[in-house]
Formats: C-alpha cells, sequence, structure tokens
C-alpha cells in the first residue's frame, strides 16, 4: 500500500469505531499508534526529497533563465551585424532553453503542490497521532484502575468477605452473651417504674377500702337510727 493511500485511510478513519469493533482496544490503539508514526516518517522522508528537487530544479532554472538572456543579447548583437543567419540560430537555442524553463516551472508547480499536500496530511496526522497518544494514556490507565479493582474483588471473594462476615457473626454472638448475662442478674428484680405502679395500685386500694368502709358505716347507721 503506498504512503498516500494510507495516509487517506488514516485521515478518514475513525478512531472510536475502531477501538469499539476490536477485541483488544489497547492492542489495536497501539497498531494505529505504530501505523500512524510509520506514515509520518514517510511523508516527511518523500517531503524532504521533493525539497530537495525543488531546489535542484530553482538551480536549473536559474541556469536556463541565464541562457535565455545570453542567446537574446547574441541575438541581437548578430543582427545588429547584420548577420540573420547568426540571428536566427541564437533564437533557435533561446527557444530551446525557454522550452526547457517551461518544462521546470510546470514541475515546479507539481512538487508545490505535492509539498502543500504533504505539509496537510502531516498536521492532521500530527493531530491523530496526538488523539491516539491520549486515548492510549487513557486507555492505560484504565486497565491498571479495573486490574487492580479486580484483584481487589477476587481477594474479598475468596477470602477477606467469609472471614468479615464469620468475624461480625462471632462479634454479634459476643454481644448477645453479654446482654444475655446482664438480663439474667436482673431477673426477680423489680425495676424502678414496676415498684411505683405497685405503689400506685396500693394506693387506690386504700381509696377503694376506705370508700367502702365509709358505704358501709353510713348503712349501719342508717339501719340502727
Amino acid at each position: 500500500m503506498g504512503v498516500f493511500s494510507r495516509v487517506a485511510d488514516i485521515v478518514n478513519s475513525n478512531i472510536n469505531a475502531m477501538l469499539d469493533k476490536a477485541q483488544d482496544p489497547s492492542k489495536m490503539i497501539r497498531l494505529i499508534i505504530q501505523e500512524m508514526e510509520q506514515t509520518l516518517v514517510e511523508i516527511r522522508t518523500s517531503a524532504a526529497r521533493g525539497i530537495a528537487d525543488k531546489k535542484e530544479l530553482m538551480r536549473k532554472k536559474e541556469h536556463y533563465e541565464r541562457d535565455v538572456d545570453e542567446w537574446k543579447r547574441k541575438a541581437e548583437i548578430a543582427v545588429r551585424k547584420e548577420r540573420d543567419d547568426l540571428a536566427k540560430a541564437a533564437l533557435v537555442e533561446c527557444n530551446k532553453s525557454t522550452e526547457v524553463l517551461e518544462t521546470i516551472d510546470k514541475e515546479l508547480t507539481a512538487i508545490d503542490e505535492m509539498l502543500a499536500k504533504m505539509n496537510e496530511d502531516i498536521a492532521t496526522l500530527t493531530l491523530k497521532l496526538k488523539d491516539a497518544k491520549a486515548r492510549q494514556a487513557a486507555l492505560v490507565v484504565r486497565t491498571k484502575s479495573a486490574q487492580a479493582r479486580l484483584n481487589v474483588r477476587r481477594q474479598l471473594s475468596e477470602r477477606n468477605v467469609d472471614d468479615a462476615v464469620i468475624r461480625f457473626e462471632q462479634y454479634e454472638r459476643k454481644i448477645d452473651d453479654l446482654e444475655g448475662e446482664v438480663e439474667s442478674f436482673d431477673m426477680g428484680q423489680k425495676t424502678l417504674a414496676e415498684e411505683i405502679s405497685e405503689l400506685e395500685a396500693d394506693e387506690k386500694l386504700d381509696e377503694e377500702l376506705a370508700k367502702l368502709k365509709r358505704e358501709m358505716s353510713e348503712k349501719a347507721e342508717r339501719t340502727n337510727g
């Protein structure tokens, strides 16, 4: 696959969709990063060659521009000397150099367009790579956190939960034993509330007894009278 087709694939790719479909997102994003880094290296290498080609063409252009100027100067000299044959020959050479200049200009235009495209691709890939690396860092953190939580859960499920439940039940049993011991000392003893209730009941009985005695005394007095 060529560098430009790979760039198009990466630029048009949806990292989220790729990660959603991946069985191992961390492995997938490592592969994405490797592909982007490799593609960036290739683009920069191609750009470097393009810049070197442009410099070489610019030197050639300067050379042929001097040639055009020189053949025009010679043609003018031939005209002044009334040597039309030499003037025509000089113009032929001038036209040859002009044609070469036109070809060089077309090549320079193509190189400039290619370098501009490469510059855009490098910028786009750099952003994509930065995003992928950020996601990789987040995935690493999430993976470590999940692994730590999983280890804790495993330890708890294997040992700590059962031990904690057993210790709690033993503690509850000790509390039950202590409360039972306290209640055993209180058995057969009246509480303050119970004693006061009994006093209130005795007082009520005393009132009812006094009332009964009065009623009986009054009845006896009526009978004797």
